[in-house]
């Protein structure tokens, strides 16, 4: 049972993750501009993917989950090179928001810095749940401390 219930909160912290990081991004477009606002975005659209992959297997090692976000916003990527996500894009701002538009190379390189970025936030963070739970246990083993 302990499982299933990490499992739903990993799901849950993929999901505030997944909303923080679409603020994020507007953030960023609403402070930024040109190509600041172009690569963050790439990059955070990575993130987005990462935290979707995380919410739907939240067990997936942090390079797993990396790989998988990175593969699908590249293949998202190179999907612009068939021209039908720009058609998509003009019929509607969902699909515009999805699959983009036109195919541009640096953003494969900044869907890989999301990725990386959110495979290291990822990691650090089950190393602090880890360690979190290792002290109870760790500290009844010393016994408790003494009362002034």
């Amino acid at each position: 049972m302990d499982d299933l219930r990490g499992s739903g909160r990993a799901r849950v912290a993929a999901g505030v993750v997944a909303v923080l990081t679409v603020g994020a991004g507007l953030g960023v477009r609403a402070v930024a501009g040109g190509d600041v606002a172009k690569y963050a975005g790439d990059a955070l659209y990575t993130v987005l993917v990462y935290a979707l992959v995380l919410f739907a297997a939240p067990r997936l090692r942090p390079v797993a989950a990396a790989a998988v976000a990175a593969g699908l916003s590249w293949a998202v990527e190179l999907f612009q090179l068939t021209g039908v996500p720009d058609d998509l894009g003009r019929r509607s701002a969902a699909a515009r928001l999805v699959f983009g538009s036109t195919f541009n190379a640096p953003d494969l390189g900044w869907y890989l810095v999301g990725a990386a970025s959110a495979a290291l936030l990822h990691a650090g963070s089950v190393r602090l749940v880890r360690a979190g739970r290792a002290l109870p246990s760790a500290v009844a083993k010393q016994g408790a401390p003494d009362r002034v």
